[in-house]
């Protein structure tokens, strides 16, 4: 592979306008001569500590230390290595890339490649103002339209229409100097098999979307066949030179800013579910192109983003998917959530049903892949019947394995339990215990679901954090006590006897241990508990009594999204809404707890 000279590193570096480039992320305010200040994009923040030097090409953040150059900044917020952060600063910046490699066969390989480049930004371009300028295209234009789909979108996304001509596209490209072979290579044009030798266009009569790489260069298009033609509904480009479906993520062009800067990418099945996701306004989406998730496709997503929201359909097979991809994702570092479509619907349906808000409120309350995959399981077993519970348990087994001891997992079993009508501790027995009747051991890295004493783990770890909560509102004094004072403990707190402590201590800070009810050992043994674990714990101050706070609030608001999604009732927007506030007064007190240490 041919490397670029350091000569043109230092070029790229030179042209570059720091400001120009932050600006495109950051919002910057002019603070003296060469410096620039604003809100770190790295982390939240609300006082700009981000600082800008463009004389020296030089960027630091006083709060998180994130500091570097112009490429280190391109492959933090892009996703892109070092070579692709070069290549796209060149391209932005009008710098001509001179490589080491003076192999001449290296140098034609380039060369042809960028020539098949032009031919494909060539081609697109005359398929785009096709749709818009020729009657034959009209049909296809007003389809577009019905769908819900504006001027803008299509023009972003470059969509276009293939004339349902023989040889309209190979004229007009060898008359512009272009081959049969390179036609060919990009995959525009196909041999006839009746005729040896003789080659017509390989794209007639369709919608045409083009497929660019992350750079926003056409590798190749994509088809939809319109009215009564005959062939597969869709069609892509035959894999060549530049064109590897299962490399291809379609819309990465447009997506790959947002979801870098989101650290969150959603993934759709289709070219227009993901016009409709980015029209919505969720501009962090691609498309699989209607295949399964490919190993090459998580690779560049893992470079990109940390969590992934599988937005496929909702029917049979696009629930399938999600397992395939969740089974190709679970090496990887992705974090897999699952956005709930109604049944029957794509983003596109649902937009044109409901509107943009919906597919929104939608994505905004994505659930973890394993909720999805519980659910799946209750809703395809026979629940009427010893043997199908019994199914579902065994089916649900790996499901809870690889769910660590938390809050989610502890709702998970509260929901489990309930649907297959068993007590939670019974549940967890039997979700713990081996066909043989022993107990399952959990795989590598996790812990048991059941104790050694036989009693469930989920009833005495799921509260930790409430527990250590209280316990750290003792240990603080005063600043505890007015922490104490905020909270509603029926709606914070799911233990029902650390409801009980709660409103014991309110009254109780200074001497916890008097005034509790004679007749309430458990009560008296829980605040000795808590009173202990305050005296080992070390000092708490008010950004980690803050941030345990935030903790719990989060799990109710995921509780109350849960059942308002359960009980189909209104305000999961509302709700959302909180969410994102929380997640982003944690974001605030995480960064001042990170400056102390």
């Amino acid at each position: 592979m041919s490397r670029y000279t350091a000569d043109s590193r230092d070029r790229v570096r030179d042209a570059v306008d720091m400001v120009a480039l932050i600006s495109s992320r950051v919002e910057l305010r002019r603070a003296g001569v060469n410096s620039y200040f604003g809100n770190c994009p790295f982390h939240d923040e609300r006082t700009g500590s981000f600082h800008v030097r463009p004389d020296e090409k030089h960027y630091h953040c006083f709060g998180c230390s994130e500091s570097g150059d112009p490429f280190d900044f391109v492959m933090a917020t892009e996703g892109l290595d070092f070579k692709g952060a070069l290549e796209s600063l060149a391209d932005r910046f009008g710098v001509t890339l001179q490589t080491e490699e003076e192999d001449p066969a290296a140098a034609a390989r380039h060369a042809r490649n960028e020539r098949l480049y032009s031919l494909l930004h060539r081609t697109a371009t005359f398929y785009s103002r096709y749709l818009w300028e020729s009657p034959e295209a009209k049909p296809a234009l007003d389809y577009l339209l019905e769908r819900g789909f504006t001027e803008q979108t299509l023009r972003e996304f470059r969509v276009g229409f293939s004339p349902d001509s023989w040889d309209r596209v190979m004229l007009a490209s060898t008359n512009a100097g272009f081959t049969e072979e390179e036609l060919k290579a990009t995959g525009l044009i196909k041999e006839s098999q009746n005729r040896k030798g003789k080659h017509f266009d390989f794209f007639r009569g369709k919608v045409m979307f083009p497929t660019l790489d992350s750079r926003g260069r056409v590798r190749g298009f994509g088809a939809r066949r319109m009215g009564e033609q005959s062939g597969p509904k869709y069609v892509n480009t035959p894999d060549g030179d530049l064109y590897h479906k299962r490399e291809v993520l379609y819309g990465i062009q447009l997506a790959r800013q947002t979801a870098a800067k989101a650290g969150r990418m959603i993934l759709a099945e289709g070219y227009t579910d993901v016009m409709a996701l980015h029209q919505a306004g969720v501009k962090n989406a691609v498309g699989i192109m209607g295949t399964s998730l490919t190993k090459e496709q998580v690779a560049e997503l893992v470079r990109l983003v940390q969590v992934l929201e599988l937005c496929l359909d909702a029917d049979r097979a696009g629930q399938d998917a999600m397992v395939r991809a969740a089974q190709l994702c679970s090496d990887s570092k992705l974090e897999l959530r699952v956005v709930t479509l109604p049944v029957g619907a794509d983003p596109g349906d649902l937009i044109k049903s409901a509107g943009p808000e919906a597919l929104r409120e939608a994505v905004a309350v994505s659930d973890p892949f394993v909720a999805f995959a519980v659910r799946r399981t209750l809703d395809r077993a026979d629940l009427d019947t010893a043997e199908g519970k019994d199914k579902a348990i065994t089916e649900l087994r790996p499901a809870f394995a690889g769910v660590a001891q938390s809050v989610l997992r502890d709702e998970l079993i509260r929901s489990t339990a309930g649907a297959l009508g068993l007590d939670e501790s019974r549940f967890v027995s039997l979700l713990g215990a081996a066909p043989g009747g022993g107990l399952a051991g959990p795989p590598p890295g996790q812990i048991a679901l059941v104790s050694n004493s036989g009693l469930p783990l989920a009833v005495e770890l799921g509260v930790r954090g409430e527990r250590s909560f209280l316990a750290m509102c003792l240990a603080a004094g005063p600043a505890g006590a007015k922490e104490l004072a905020k909270i509603d403990p029926d709606e914070l707190l799911t233990s029902a006897v650390l409801r009980r402590a709660a409103r014991h201590l309110a009254g109780q800070m200074e001497a916890p241990l008097t005034g509790l009810p004679p007749d309430d050992d458990e009560l008296a043994h829980t605040v000795a508990d808590l009173l202990d674990r305050a005296g080992r714990g070390g000092e708490v101050g008010p950004d980690q009594l803050t941030h345990a706070r935030l903790l719990l609030e989060l799990a109710r608001i995921d509780r109350q999204i849960a059942h308002a999604r359960a009980e189909r009732t209104p305000g999961i927007a509302e709700l959302a809404a909180q969410r994102q506030a929380i997640r982003e007064d944690l974001g605030q007190v995480v960064t001042r707890i990170e400056l102390t240490i």
